[in-house]
């Protein structure tokens, strides 16, 4: 079991959003296009599921870029999660990469 916190009122992330976006694309090409679109955003954590906490104005960008990537037999949703919480995960765990920082 894996538990981790997050919290999008305190100082820190006082303009950030926790965003949760399932999908469900029935086209192999399409589906590969919208995974890479979305590891710009956040984090892949089950096959068809990603998160991320982002900026507000980064999260109204993914609405308004988001439906080029759909089709209509394709299902999107994306929960925007205000506030404190806790995600509880069972199984395997989600090993998410650190992109290395280097600063000049």
């Amino acid at each position: 079991m894996e538990n981790y916190f997050f919290d999008t009122e305190s100082k820190i992330y006082a303009d950030k959003v926790f965003v949760l976006i399932i999908y469900d694309v029935v086209d192999n090409k399409r589906r590969n296009q919208l995974a890479k679109y979305l590891q710009g955003y956040g984090f892949r954590v089950q096959k068809s599921a990603f998160e991320a906490i982002i900026h507000q104005k980064k999260y109204h960008k993914l609405l308004r870029e988001l439906p080029g990537y759909v089709a209509k037999e394709d299902s999107v949703k994306v929960y925007r999660i205000v506030g404190s919480g806790q995600v509880t995960s069972f199984g395997k765990a989600v090993v998410i990469d650190n992109e290395d920082i280097i600063i000049i």
